[in-house]
């Protein structure tokens, strides 16, 4: 099939190179001629563990390609998929500008039928706004589609191949079609494409994401109550997710959630409700909760340093919102630092992926008061305490020995609960996580 890609950030560029790889032809377009140009010339724009080798032998076997003239793409390709930014206003409202001028320039570029599918997360309502829009411009037939992603950064190679089921709005016979033929070589292990009307699939999505985020806030809450009477929440964890109505993902205590998609699909579903006069309770207290979470840390480590860490000289492992991606959007980090910096610390950072993501998005007081360093082992040298902000593999298992050698004494802030207690009592460590019983604190 010939499909054409708009937009090449995350889902685009995940997306399109997918498709490729299922012997489709891609067009990725983006309005970005220095990256359409690295992209040409091979370069990957963001970190995503396993996609460089499909997008590497697509290109190599000329079925992926890129460009930024959108009216040659849309003339070779049948399918076009809109993969455009929604980033949420002031308000936690989607902007729909980006979808909507393509949507625009499409109905004045289409010579025959076409189906245009909306990748990116949007609103209810959207694919009527993107199917008036063209139809303003054009008699020529066409279907518009939604068609939402639910793939996770740093597995989302995995998850579009793999997925758990396809999710495709639609009311037209002739685009389920081409829907289905798209997606077969994906569902051949018997996971489902799901057809529902255009308005159910939107809404699909943010009810999926906002799902999950209020579980994770849950055991956030559940942790802060663990603190206050004595008990673990590794334990509780354990005994709730065994049960089969809940299941066991999404239950790990922490410092919040953040990237993209959870931060902005909340908010998003949150304004569209007060819109229509419902108050949306339990959503308004996630984001009041996670808000609040992520600079949880802040006060351990104030009361630990008896409310003064003026000039104190504080470690940081993880700057990305979770591991195997150099995305911070929403990144706890981009909070517990500020906050950090405005009581007078300095930081010395590390992330094995988003030093220079995260330079680009934090503050200039982070910037100006922080060192960012090339290994683990740098942010430790010369710092007063620890403080663990994501979960990436190699932080999990550290000589815990030896940060006694960098502190005296050492103390660590684990906003992930990487360490086992028993681990760390033994090493002599005090140690501060998120919902368990603080260690050490006698030792000091």
């Amino acid at each position: 099939m010939n499909i054409a890609i708009v937009g090449t950030g995350y889902v685009g560029l995940v997306s399109g190179t997918c498709f490729a790889d299922t012997g489709n032809n891609v067009i990725c377009v983006d309005i970005d001629k220095d990256k359409v140009e690295r992209m040409r010339a091979g370069e990957v724009p963001i970190y995503e563990p396993g996609l460089k080798p499909l997008f590497d032998r697509n290109i190599r076997e000329n079925r992926l390609s890129f460009t930024t003239d959108l009216k040659s793409a849309v003339e070779q390709s049948e399918i076009i998929f809109l993969c455009l930014p929604t980033p949420p206003g002031a308000d936690g409202q989607a902007d729909l500008s980006f979808v909507l001028q393509v949507a625009e320039e499409l109905g004045e570029m289409i010579t025959e039928y076409k189906v245009i599918v909306n990748k990116s997360t949007v609103p209810v309502g959207t694919a009527d706004k993107v199917r008036e829009t063209i139809a303003s411009k054009t008699n020529i037939p066409f279907d518009v589609v939604s068609n939402p992603e639910f793939l996770r950064e740093g597995a989302a190679v995995n998850d579009f191949r793999k997925p758990e089921r396809v999710v495709v709005g639609t009311q037209s016979e002739r685009a389920q079609k081409l829907m289905e033929k798209l997606y077969t070589p994906y569902l051949k292990s018997g996971n489902p494409l799901i057809v529902m009307d255009e308005r159910s699939s939107e809404l699909t999505k943010y009810a999926a994401n906002s799902l999950l985020a209020t579980k994770i806030t849950f055991m956030n809450e559940i942790a802060n109550i663990c603190e206050k009477v004595g008990a673990n929440v590794d334990n509780v964890r354990r005994g709730i997710g065994s049960d089969s109505r809940i299941g066991k993902r999404f239950l790990f205590a922490g410092i919040g959630y953040g990237g993209s998609c959870f931060p902005k699909d909340v908010q998003a579903i949150h304004h569209t409700a007060g819109l229509l006069g419902y108050d949306f309770k339990i959503l308004d207290s996630v984001m009041k909760v996670n808000d609040a979470q992520k600079i949880s840390l802040v006060p351990k480590v104030l009361q630990h340093f008896n409310g003064n860490i003026e000039d104190k000289m504080i470690g940081i492992w993880g700057l990305s919102f979770k591991p195997e991606t150099d995305d911070v959007r929403e990144s706890p980090s981009l909070y517990l630092m500020e906050k950090l910096v405005e009581h007078g610390a300095k930081l010395k950072a590390h992330d094995p992926e988003a030093l220079e993501t995260f330079q680009d998005a934090a503050s200039d007081v982070v910037n100006e008061n922080t060192e960012y360093v090339q290994t683990p082992r740098e942010a430790l040298e010369g710092i007063d305490a620890l403080v663990i902000a994501t979960e990436w593999q190699e932080f999990r298992i550290p000589d815990l020995d030896r940060f006694k050698k960098y502190m005296d004494p050492a103390v660590v802030f684990d906003g992930r609960n990487l360490f086992k207690l028993e681990d760390v009592e033994e090493a002599g460590i005090i140690y501060y996580s998120v919902g368990r019983p603080t260690l050490g604190l006698d030792e000091n």
